[in-house]
């Protein structure tokens, strides 16, 4: 077995397909519309990494709604989040709000960023040492 990524729930899949595409410098490998009778912003993606080992993919939930960070009982979880190493934190920071993520209010550590992409999934950005691959 080998995990590739997750797929993530959405109410609109496409555009947060795009979203982490521009985010990670990735591309939306394929994606689909809706299904007869369904609303113009149902479908499903996936977002591919250039080197093809990771994935995100991205799917329609007609009962989607946003996870609350920090979690508040009786309201949606964030049932896992995405660790993304950056170079810089701040740098980092600038370009996810510049592609439409937000900074979450609620901050855990001083080295790591906790940020909501479009649809309210929490991510974070945290500084990547290692050296960069080949």
């Amino acid at each position: 077995m080998r995990l590739s990524g997750p797929t993530l729930d959405a109410a609109d899949p496409v555009a947060l397909a795009g979203f982490y595409a521009r985010l990670l410098g990735w591309s939306i490998e394929h994606h689909e519309g809706p299904r007869p009778g369904e609303p113009e912003t149902a479908g499903w993606a996936v977002v591919r990494s250039p080197d093809g080992s990771r994935k995100i993919e991205v799917q329609w939930e007609p009962h989607y709604r946003s996870p609350v960070w920090p979690a508040v009982a009786g309201q949606p979880l964030a049932m896992m989040h995405l660790d993304i190493g950056v170079a810089e934190v701040d740098i980092g920071v600038a370009w996810a709000v510049e592609q439409g993520a937000r900074v979450a209010e609620h901050q855990l550590q001083d080295d790591v960023r906790v940020m909501l992409d479009p649809e309210g999934h929490p991510f974070c950005l945290f500084p990547d040492r290692r050296p960069p691959s080949d």
